[in-house]
C-alpha cells in the first residue's frame, strides 16, 4: 500500500483526533482524550505553534501521524519530544512507522537538536522492539511523572 508523507494543514486536525482517539482505544484509555478539533487547529498553526504533525496519507485518507515539539533539557539542550507517532491499525506491517520515524528524525536533525526523545508504555512490547531495533535506547529504570488538572488545582489548595 503506498502513502505520502507531508506537513499537517489546519484543515487536518479532524483526521488527526480521530487517529489519537483511535490510539486511547489502544492503550486502554478510550476515555482520556479531552484535547479537540478546535485545540489542535489553534495550537497547531499560527504565528506560534505549539507542535509540528507529520502526517501520512494513503489516498486521501490521513492513516498516521507523528505529533512533535520542543523541549529544553538542562543536560544537553534542545530537544524534540515526539508526543504521539500513530499508525492507523490497517497499516500497521507496512513500513509506515518507520517512515513516520525516518521523518522525526530527519526533522530533528535538521533543527539541530541533541536528543530526540518520547515515551513508551512498558506492555507495548511491539513498539518497544520497533524503536529498540531502530537503534533507541528504551529507558526501563525511569518513571514518567505527571500531575494531572485535578492533581495541580489540589497541590497548589495545599501549599
Amino acid at each position: 500500500m503506498s502513502y505520502n508523507i507531508r506537513l499537517a494543514k489546519k484543515g487536518d486536525m479532524t483526521a488527526v483526533l480521530d487517529l489519537i482517539n483511535e490510539l486511547a482505544v489502544y492503550e486502554k484509555e478510550p476515555d482520556a482524550v479531552e484535547v479537540t478539533v478546535k485545540d489542535l487547529e489553534r495550537d497547531g498553526f499560527g504565528k506560534h505553534p505549539k507542535f509540528t504533525c507529520f502526517v501520512a496519507e494513503s489516498g486521501a485518507r490521513i492513516v498516521g501521524i507523528a505529533l512533535v515539539y520542543m523541549r529544553f533539557s538542562t543536560w544537553k539542550g534542545d530537544v524534540l519530544h515526539l508526543e504521539d507517532l500513530i499508525v492507523s491499525e490497517q497499516m500497521r506491517g507496512t513500513g509506515l512507522g518507520t517512515a513516520l520515524l525516518d521523518e522525526v528524525v530527519k526533522y530533528g536533525d535538521q533543527l539541530g537538536v541533541k536528543r530526540i526523545s518520547w515515551e513508551v508504555l512498558d506492555w507495548n512490547e511491539p513498539a518497544i522492539n520497533f524503536y529498540e531495533k531502530k537503534g533507541a535506547n528504551v529507558m526501563r529504570d525511569w518513571d514518567v511523572v505527571h500531575l494531572n488538572e485535578n492533581a495541580i488545582k489540589a497541590y497548589i489548595n495545599s501549599i
